[in-house]
C-alpha cells in the first residue's frame, strides 16, 4: 500500500491512525475467521480471509483491504476484542 495513503488514513469513528497488519496479526485473524469466530462491529459474520488489513494504532479495530483499496466503513470494521489468540503488540 502506498505510504502516502497510509499516512492520511484513520479510523472513521475514532480518528485514530491506522497501520498495516503484521503477518502474525493477519494469520491470527484469518485463523479466527476460518473458525467462524469473527463478526464485524455491525454483527455480520466475516467469512472471507483477508489478504491485507489495516489496524488502528490502539489495536482496537481492523479494516480489510480489498485489491489494494482500504474499506474504511465503520460497520465493516472488525473489533479485536473478540480475537482471543490475537498476538500482543510488538
Amino acid at each position: 500500500m502506498d505510504k502516502r495513503l497510509l499516512d492520511i488514513l484513520c479510523c472513521p469513528v475514532s480518528k485514530t491512525p491506522v497501520r498495516l497488519l503484521g503477518r502474525n496479526e493477519l494469520d491470527a485473524l484469518n485463523a479466527a475467521i476460518e473458525r467462524g469466530a469473527v463478526d464485524t462491529v455491525a454483527g455480520a459474520p466475516v467469512r472471507t480471509r483477508l489478504d491485507e488489513g489495516l489496524i488502528t494504532v490502539d489495536r482496537k479495530v481492523i479494516y480489510r483491504v480489498d485489491d489494494g483499496i482500504p474499506v474504511m466503513l465503520p460497520e465493516e470494521g472488525i473489533g479485536t476484542v473478540q480475537l482471543n489468540d490475537f498476538p500482543p503488540a510488538a
